[in-house]
């Protein structure tokens, strides 16, 4: 028994692994946000105050490299959802402003980059 239960948690976890990899073309649309965030004039908006595009590059960065680690995202939409959308220590939501447009959520911006970088592709 002991056997059988060792065997399930050991497919679960595997499961789990396999499940939540990044693919390499998630990781080049998401390397590709990033710079884009980070070489703008916009400012980022997280946990009370505003950041250059560079600053904000590094933090979601380091989100993002969190989130790979623990398997917990698989695409550039759910990096955006789980990364760039609010702060995981506040909850307050993340903003963007950039120059001759009016302030925006985040995931609003990200998705519209996103969407952008996707067209180029084609």
């Amino acid at each position: 028994m002991r056997r059988l239960i060792g065997l399930v948690l050991l497919l679960l976890a595997a499961a789990a692994a396999h499940a939540a990899e990044l693919s390499s073309a998630a990781q080049a649309e998401i390397d590709a946000l990033l710079n884009r965030l980070g070489t703008s004039k916009c400012q980022f908006y997280r946990n009370g105050s505003w950041h250059s595009g560079s600053e904000a590059r590094d933090h979601l960065q380091m989100k993002l490299e969190y989130l790979v680690e623990k398997g917990l995202i698989t695409d550039s939409e759910e990096f955006i959802e789980k990364a760039g959308t609010e702060s995981s220590m506040s909850g307050q939501p993340y903003k963007v402003r950039c120059p001759n447009q009016e302030e925006q959520p985040s995931a609003v911006w990200l998705r519209g980059e996103l969407r952008t970088i996707r067209q180029k592709k084609q």
